[in-house]
C-alpha cells in the first residue's frame, strides 16, 4: 500500500502534473512528471507523490482496480529512488488490463528514466553483450 504522504489527492495536483509536467508514453501507460516548487505548499511534503488515472477504457471496475493496485505496488518500490520534489501521474492505457506486472514495472521505470528522474532500468545481468 502506498502511504498517504506519497499520494496525489487534489484534482488540481493531478491537472497541474498532466498539463504542466513532462510526459513519456509507453505501450500500456503514460508517465507524467512535474517537479514542484516547495514554496507552493503550506506544509512540507517529504517525498515524491504519485497519482493514478485508470479510465473505463481499461475495462470494468474489477480490472481497473486491479491495474491501479498493481501500479501502486510498483510505485512503493520507487519512493526512495526518486527526487522528493516530484509529482508523478501514471495514466493506464487499455493494454494495461492484460499486461503482466513485470511489464508494467519495466514501463514505469523506463518512462521515469527517459524523463531523467530515475537511473536507467535493468540490472547489470540484463545488459546485452555483443559476441
Amino acid at each position: 500500500m502506498l502511504p498517504e504522504p506519497y499520494r496525489l489527492r487534489r484534482r488540481s495536483d493531478f491537472s497541474d502534473t498532466v498539463r504542466r509536467g513532462r510526459r513519456q508514453g509507453r505501450r500500456d501507460l503514460v508517465v507524467h512528471v512535474l517537479e514542484r516548487d516547495q514554496s507552493e505548499f503550506l506544509v512540507s511534503v517529504d517525498g515524491p507523490r504519485f497519482g493514478f488515472v485508470v479510465s473505463k477504457a481499461v475495462g470494468p471496475a474489477v480490472i481497473r482496480h486491479r491495474v491501479a493496485r498493481r501500479l501502486r505496488h510498483i510505485c512503493v518500490g520507487l519512493v526512495d529512488a526518486l527526487p522528493s520534489n516530484t509529482d508523478i501521474v501514471v495514466r493506464a492505457l487499455p493494454g494495461a488490463a492484460t499486461a503482466e506486472s513485470r511489464d508494467l514495472d519495466k514501463q514505469v521505470r523506463s518512462g521515469l528514466a527517459r524523463l531523467g528522474i530515475l537511473e536507467s532500468p535493468g540490472a547489470p545481468g540484463d545488459r546485452r553483450t555483443h559476441a
